[in-house]
């Protein structure tokens, strides 16, 4: 996504890496990491903040062996060695229509050749609760 004015990156995604660089930095630990993801899900706003306190109680029950943290300023859950293994985007960050919600490699969701990483998130019903739930618990090898 190019900048209107001709750059490269957006504000967004400056924004973004601004907040990877010092994340590695701080070098959380478990505390400052929930710390971290719980103000990053405060700071949304309608519906993404919703959706994200429901997202933040699933993955915490379905997998509590993941560590909360933030993942460039978005809410990040991580395996034992650091690795993030699902995050969620929220929607007006980036001006998208819906929020995302995201596997990254360390996931345990291989499936054959191809397979999904990334989910658009509208509304938490029974349905869709519990099909994140099994996500995230495949994800984290449970």
């Amino acid at each position: 996504m190019a900048a209107k004015d001709g750059g490269a990156f957006s504000a967004e995604e400056k924004a973004a890496m601004k907040a990877a660089a010092a994340e590695r930095k701080a070098q959380q630990t478990a505390a400052d990491g929930l710390a971290a993801l719980e103000a990053a899900i405060d700071k949304m706003t309608g519906s993404d903040r919703v959706i994200g306190e429901r997202l933040d109680a699933i993955i915490r029950a379905a997998a509590p062996g993941l560590a909360p943290k933030t993942f460039y300023g978005m809410p990040a859950y991580a395996d034992a060695k650091g690795k993030v293994v699902v995050f969620f985007q929220e929607a007006a960050k980036f001006k998208s229509r819906y929020l995302t919600l995201g596997f990254q490699d360390a996931a345990q969701l291989d499936d054959g050749e191809m397979w999904p990483t990334s989910f658009a998130v509208t509304e938490i019903t029974p349905a869709v609760e519990a099909r994140i739930a099994e996500l995230v618990r495949r994800a984290a090898g449970l």
